[in-house]
């Protein structure tokens, strides 16, 4: 594992201060796991203020909860003053907080495995929750009573499905009742971004058709995506079996639309609304779905279907060769690309049509004759357009 020099610097300037500082929860975990990670937060004694004094960079993204972005060098560490939290509301965030010992903020952390310190001027590990056993006995479970960890933030029973499915581990029998109980219980407390991350980091981590297929046998998947609600886990599992072949660069989406077969174009739309994605992601779907019905269309259709810079991805996730028809195609895909096309406006000015809505439709049918025929003579094709064959 290699330790971040601007992280220990972090560390050291607290312990020069007088305060208590250690690395804290998934960073080391992965320490003993012997996983690469670049999760590093930092958890100590210190007040945000005093944080805030003894670094030039900082910005107070959560201030009220004594948390404090730290930045050396171009890099973001959060810094967290020790804490307990007091009385949920909300199912997401405390009501207050109050500052507290190492103890009592490991208390308040999710899973064991993720409830640990690493103290590195000492080299020790801090573990109060019982975390590095469960670690060996490969085990995921909630730190005290899973009922209240889950009421206090229900995004974490996703997050311990991604953790199962990231170290293949089980689920301790308490925490894995607790996670059934409360499945239907996700929504209004969580909002979709937060679940939409979850995806993407069991996505970043090669896991995410078990992920699904995981949150589907807890009930989870259901509550997300009401649609799915009595569709068996066998068929869930045969819609997933495409993925298998996708790409590591297919988008998070492209593994989610599989689940729902039928859906129209508008409904995957709807989809990428309801998961507030990029206009990016949006465009893949777009693309995505329009590749997938082109069928047996004109050789224009399919030349400008392999120009857009998106089509390698797009038949590397359908499992489709189109290697002999795109090079039939080459010339005018290149056309397409560098908007070069045969015939060209001032063709057409010269030939006597002004500027306006009839010279696009002139220069799309032109465009059409000259890839379907493959003609690259201009005057020949103009001399085929409606305006000039009459």
């Amino acid at each position: 594992m290699i330790e971040h020099p601007q992280a220990r610097y972090i560390i050291d300037t607290l312990t020069k201060g007088g305060f208590i500082a250690y690395y804290a929860g998934g960073w080391v975990r992965d320490l003993l796991l012997q996983h690469e990670s670049d999760d590093i937060d930092i958890a100590t004694n210190a007040p945000p203020e005093t944080i805030q004094a003894l670094f030039p960079y900082t910005v107070p993204i959560g201030i009220a909860f004594g948390i404090i972005l730290v930045i050396i060098d171009h890099h973001q560490y959060e810094v967290a003053t020790f804490r307990q939290d007091i009385e949920y509301k909300d199912g997401r965030r405390p009501s207050r907080i109050e500052f507290a010992t190492a103890i009592e903020d490991a208390k308040r952390r999710d899973f064991t495995i993720n409830g640990m310190f690493y103290d590195p001027i000492q080299n020790q590990i801090l573990d109060y929750v019982g975390g590095q056993e469960d670690l060996k006995k490969k085990i995921i479970r909630a730190i005290g009573n899973p009922h209240q960890r889950i009421k206090e933030d229900r995004l974490r029973m996703i997050r311990a499905i991604r953790l199962v499915c990231r170290f293949n581990f089980t689920i301790e029998r308490e925490t894995e009742e607790a996670i059934r109980f409360h499945a239907k219980e996700i929504f209004p407390s969580v909002a979709i971004e937060r679940i939409y991350q979850e995806f993407t980091k069991g996505h970043d981590f090669h896991k995410l058709p078990q992920m699904l297929l995981q949150l589907h046998a807890y009930g989870l998947l259901e509550t997300i995506f009401p649609t799915l609600e009595n569709i068996s886990l066998a068929t869930i599992e045969e819609r997933l079996k495409p993925t298998k072949r996708y790409p590591v660069e297919a988008p998070v989406i492209a593994f989610l639309l599989p689940l729902f077969p039928q859906f129209t174009l508008q409904n995957q739309l709807d989809l990428c609304k309801k998961l507030k994605l990029s206009t990016s992601d949006q465009q893949f779907v777009s693309y995505f779905y329009y590749l997938r019905h082109l069928g047996k269309a004109d050789k224009w259709s399919w030349a400008h279907a392999y120009a857009n810079p998106l089509c390698d991805l797009c038949l590397q996730i359908l499992g489709v060769d189109h290697s002999q028809q795109r090079g039939e195609l080459h010339d005018a895909i290149e056309r397409i690309r560098n908007k070069n096309p045969v015939v060209k406006s001032s063709d057409l000015m010269n030939a006597g049509v002004l500027p306006g809505k009839k010279m696009g439709e002139l220069l799309k049918e032109a465009e059409k004759i000259s890839i379907n025929e493959n003609i690259n003579d201009p005057q020949a094709i103009i001399g085929r357009l409606d305006t000039f064959s009459k």
